[in-house]
Protein backbone atom coordinates (compact mmCIF):
# COMPACT_ATOMS: atom_id res chain seq x y z
CA UNK A 1 0.00 0.00 0.00
CA UNK A 2 0.92 3.39 -0.81
CA UNK A 3 2.12 6.07 1.70
CA UNK A 4 1.64 9.70 1.46
CA UNK A 5 1.73 13.11 3.58
CA UNK A 6 -1.54 14.90 3.80
CA UNK A 7 -0.11 17.96 2.15
CA UNK A 8 1.26 15.74 -1.41
CA UNK A 9 -2.67 14.56 -0.80
CA UNK A 10 -3.99 17.54 -0.96
CA UNK A 11 -1.94 19.53 -4.12
CA UNK A 12 -2.60 16.15 -5.77
CA UNK A 13 -5.53 14.95 -4.98
CA UNK A 14 -7.51 14.59 -8.22
CA UNK A 15 -4.55 12.92 -9.75
CA UNK A 16 -4.23 10.00 -7.03
CA UNK A 17 -8.19 9.63 -7.22
CA UNK A 18 -7.60 8.97 -10.46
CA UNK A 19 -4.53 6.66 -10.10
CA UNK A 20 -6.37 5.05 -7.20
CA UNK A 21 -9.44 3.92 -9.82
CA UNK A 22 -7.27 3.38 -12.26
CA UNK A 23 -4.65 0.50 -10.72
CA UNK A 24 -6.72 -0.19 -7.68
CA UNK A 25 -3.87 0.15 -5.11
CA UNK A 26 -5.04 1.84 -2.07
CA UNK A 27 -3.19 4.96 -0.83
CA UNK A 28 -2.57 5.73 3.13
CA UNK A 29 -3.17 9.10 3.56
CA UNK A 30 -0.77 10.11 6.97
CA UNK A 31 -0.73 13.37 8.85
CA UNK A 32 2.60 14.25 11.05
CA UNK A 33 3.68 10.22 10.42
CA UNK A 34 0.52 8.94 11.46
CA UNK A 35 -2.56 7.44 9.49
CA UNK A 36 -5.71 9.38 9.47
CA UNK A 37 -7.41 8.51 6.15
CA UNK A 38 -7.26 5.35 3.40
CA UNK A 39 -8.49 5.94 -0.16
CA UNK A 40 -9.15 2.70 -1.64
CA UNK A 41 -11.56 1.86 -5.06
CA UNK A 42 -14.86 1.67 -4.82
CA UNK A 43 -16.42 -1.87 -5.33
CA UNK A 44 -20.27 -1.17 -4.97
CA UNK A 45 -22.46 -0.86 -7.83
CA UNK A 46 -25.36 0.47 -7.93
CA UNK A 47 -27.79 -1.25 -5.53
CA UNK A 48 -30.77 -3.10 -6.73
CA UNK A 49 -34.44 -2.18 -6.32
CA UNK A 50 -36.28 -4.55 -3.92
CA UNK A 51 -39.28 -4.17 -6.11
CA UNK A 52 -39.13 -7.16 -8.28
CA UNK A 53 -36.86 -9.32 -6.64
CA UNK A 54 -39.37 -12.33 -6.11
CA UNK A 55 -40.29 -12.10 -10.07
CA UNK A 56 -40.38 -15.69 -11.59
CA UNK A 57 -39.28 -17.11 -8.01
CA UNK A 58 -42.71 -17.96 -6.46
CA UNK A 59 -45.98 -18.35 -7.40
CA UNK A 60 -49.49 -17.47 -5.83
CA UNK A 61 -51.43 -20.34 -6.08
CA UNK A 62 -55.31 -18.98 -5.13
CA UNK A 63 -57.23 -16.24 -4.60
CA UNK A 64 -55.21 -13.88 -1.91
CA UNK A 65 -58.36 -11.35 -2.28
CA UNK A 66 -60.63 -13.86 -0.76
CA UNK A 67 -61.51 -13.99 3.08
CA UNK A 68 -60.08 -16.85 5.56
CA UNK A 69 -62.36 -19.23 6.24
CA UNK A 70 -62.16 -19.16 10.23
CA UNK A 71 -64.69 -21.20 12.29
CA UNK A 72 -65.69 -19.63 15.32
Amino acid sequence: MKTMKASEFKAKCLAVMDQVATDGEPVLITKNGKPVAELRPCTGGKRQSPFGIWKGKIEILGDIMEPIDVDE
